[in-house]
């Protein structure tokens, strides 16, 4: 994407009602909308994350489906998100919303118990050992979602990487969260949940027709 192109992107995000681009300052002093969003969405229907949402392909698709919940894509690339914000204001979807900042910063855009649900979509998996703690679930990570999760919210991790695939499972049973579903390839091997297999982002099409294996976890972190 040329740099033309993405300032464009940048000036359209910013006449974007569903659109929030707070500084870092903004978020870490006293963000307005933090234990609040229910007056953002002018109701208190669940509020479920897509953490590093790219384009936003799942924060859109499950937004279609579950028109009674509420979904949020967070990403430090706005010129990224600009396709999800648009495609939910032409299709008049009031339960969507985008926020352009770093996702370790999570804990002090939503209060305590704020969020139902966080989908982390081929993340980066920072393979190598000094880029860990960008890792997007390591202990310090989930620590931090475990705090804006309600009592039993779900986590789903989606990638492409084995290697973040294992390192995550490795996480969880040594750490005692309880699994609810893992899977090493859900188009090969049976049940994934719909939401899983029905939605493609635009890396994995790429990955898919690499013949990579895409890989899911569904778990409930119990810290």
């Amino acid at each position: 994407m040329g740099s033309k192109n993405k300032l464009k992107r940048f000036k359209e995000n910013e006449t974007f009602p569903n659109v929030l681009q707070p500084t870092r300052e903004e978020v870490i002093g006293d963000f307005p909308l933090k234990g609040k969003w229910n007056t953002f969405f002018k109701n208190d229907n669940p509020i479920v994350l897509e953490l590093g949402c790219g384009k936003g392909e799942y924060t859109i698709a499950l937004a279609e489906k579950n028109p009674a919940k509420n979904f949020i894509g967070i990403d430090i690339k706005g010129a990224r998100f600009w396709r999800g914000a648009k495609t939910a204001i032409e299709n008049n979807l009031q339960n969507v919303a985008f926020i352009r900042t770093q996702i370790e910063l999570v804990d002090h855009i939503f209060a305590e118990n704020e969020v139902d649900e966080i989908w982390i979509t081929f993340p980066d998996p920072q393979i190598k050992y000094q880029r860990t703690k960008h890792r997007m679930t390591n202990t310090a990570f989930l620590k931090r979602y475990d705090h804006i999760l309600k009592e039993g919210g779900i986590m789903n991790l989606k990638t492409d990487s084995e290697f973040m695939h294992g390192y995550t499972l490795g996480l969880i049973h040594g750490e005692g969260h309880e699994i609810l579903h893992a899977n090493h390839n859900v188009y090969v091997n049976e049940g994934a949940p719909e939401e899983v297999t029905s939605t493609q982002t635009f890396y994995e099409k790429q990955y898919l027709e690499k013949g990579k294996p895409i890989t899911y976890i569904r778990f409930k972190l119990k810290y």
